[in-house]
Order: C-alpha cells, then structure tokens, then sequence
C-alpha cells in the first residue's frame, strides 16, 4: 500500500490523515462548535493574538427632521487576546515503518487520538465560557440569582428546571443577547441534567423545517426559545443539588488557530525501530465579553453559566 506520510521540519507530515481527524473531531465537539474562529496562521507558541470586539452603538437611531443632519453616534472598539499554545498527545510503538499502513492508522485515529484531541479542545472551549460574569444559581425549581461578577451567589437548591431555562431565554432576551441562528439561544448541558427537562424538549423534527438550521452537534430540542445541546465532554462538577450548564447567544469566545489539528508521526530512530503517531494543535481559547469595568461594559456578555457554590 502507498505511504501515507512525508517527512518534513523534524516529523513525519500526512495531510490525508490529518484530514481525517479534523472531520472526525468536529462532530464530537459540543462547546467548540459555537465558537467563532479567527486565523492566527503564522503565530508561534507564547505568542499573542488580538482581535477586536465591537459592542452597541452608544445612542440609538432615532428620527430625523427634515433638512437636518444625520446625528452622529459612536461604539465602543476594545481587543481580545489570547497566548497561543500547544496540544497533544503521542502514542509509541514499535515495528517496521513500511508495515504501518493506511487502515491500522486511521484506526488508532478512531480510537485513541481522536476521542483524546475532541476531550482536550472542548475542555479549553469549556474553560473560556466558564470566565463568563454572568452566573445562575437557583433558588427554588422555578427562580434564581443572577451575578454578574463570576461567582455563583450561593448553593444551588434546585436541579435545571423547564421553568428555568424559559426564564433564562427571557433573561438573555430582556439583556439583548443576540440569539446563535437568529431565533434561537442555545443551551449546553450534561444528560443527566437534561434528564428532568427531556420531556418538555420540542423535538428536532417540529422545528428544523423554520428554514432548514443546521442541526447542532449533541442537539436534544428546543425548549422555549433555547436549543439545548448535550454534552459529555466535561465531566460533573458534582455539586449536591445541581450540575453546570450554559446559555448563550452570539459572540461568545473566539478560537484563534495557528495550526489545526493535525496527525504527525515520528521520524524513526533506533534504527527504524522506534516509531510514534501523535495529534497536535496550535492555537487558543478566548472569551469575548467579561469586561467587569462598567455596567456598560458589563451589559455585554453573552454568556450566562449555570453555577453554584458546592
């Protein structure tokens, strides 16, 4: 069989493979596919990357009289940044180069290396949307606190409640958080956090015909104006009465990739013997809005999480 592999810059190089796990990866991602990527092409490790942020507009358009000039406003322009680092991991083995065929390979993709890159990417995904100011903590199966400093106002007293997630939607609506599609926030959360809401969900089937959205990763239903994704990426917190979630819209956290996810292998050594296939990645996570400046700069985030204290 035809090699898959060319050597180059210290490694072992195959683009068919590497390909190959970027398509298998994406899929099982839950918190980075509602990131928004932006290119860092040509960043180094330690490096910094900015990019703008943008928020409203600091008057409102209003009437105009007629052969009077157009008012004039303004709108805030800060930067985002991010260190761009490394992931990876590499699995050893031993055995003639030549023997290490295409099928074997895409196989140890399937079951090692590409269950290991989709946990390491959504957990820095997940790390960012957990920087958001803005926390949930419930009160009763039908209310909750909201912060916005980063820290839940207590412990929790009630699980994720229907109730909840409608008041949540509401609660990003009354903020002007704009939805992910349009229409829609998107809710992410562990299936045993579901579990009490499961049978409340409007099903994919009802609502995809509105024009056709695509179908998110994990997607369960929707729930009010809430499109609830599961996930299982991110292990419990474990608290007594309730587990993580987040509710979001638009403009979250910004991926900055360097160099995506990749198959290398390892340049044999030991005379031939010693051989390696790894996945690697370049790049960062970072959240877009948690300026606690003002409450103008506050009134930005987009993201609330679903917190409690233990």
């Amino acid at each position: 069989m035809a090699q898959l592999w060319s050597q180059a810059n210290g490694y072992m190089a195959t683009s068919k493979l590497s390909s190959a796990l970027r398509h298998a990866v994406q899929p099982m991602c839950r918190y980075r596919q509602f990131c928004d990527v932006e290119e860092a092409i040509g960043k180094n490790r330690g490096e910094t990357y900015t990019w703008n942020v943008y928020g409203d507009t600091t008057t409102q358009g209003t009437d105009l009289a007629e052969n009077a000039p157009m008012p004039e406003t303004d709108f805030p322009i800060s930067q985002g940044s991010v260190t761009i680092g490394e992931k990876g991991i590499a699995v050893p083995y031993s055995g003639k180069f030549n023997d290490l065929s295409e099928h074997p390979v895409l196989e140890i993709i399937n079951k090692t290396l590409k269950n290991d890159c989709r946990r390491a990417l959504d957990a820095a995904a997940n790390e960012q949307f957990a920087a958001t100011i803005l926390v949930a903590t419930s009160t009763s199966s039908t209310a909750f606190d909201l912060t916005d400093n980063g820290t839940a106002s207590g412990v929790a007293t009630d699980d994720l409640s229907f109730v909840h997630i409608k008041t949540l939607a509401d609660t990003m609506a009354e903020r002007e958080i704009p939805t992910f599609d349009g229409e829609n926030y998107v809710g992410i959360a562990r299936p045993t956090t579901l579990r009490s809401v499961t049978d409340d969900l409007e099903s994919i089937q009802q609502y995809v015909s509105e024009g056709w959205n695509r179908i998110m990763a994990g997607e369960k239903g929707r729930a009010d104006a809430v499109r609830m994704v599961s996930q299982t990426n991110i292990a419990s917190k474990g608290w007594t009465n309730t587990d993580e979630a987040f509710f979001l819209g638009a403009d979250t956290v910004t991926e900055a990739v360097a160099c995506p996810e990749e198959v290398r292998g390892k340049i044999p050594d030991d005379y031939g013997r010693g051989r390696g296939i790894a996945w690697y990645y370049l790049g960062a996570f970072g959240i877009v809005h948690a300026d606690t400046t003002s409450a103008a700069t506050k009134a930005q985030a987009r993201i609330i999480r679903w917190g409690s204290t233990s």
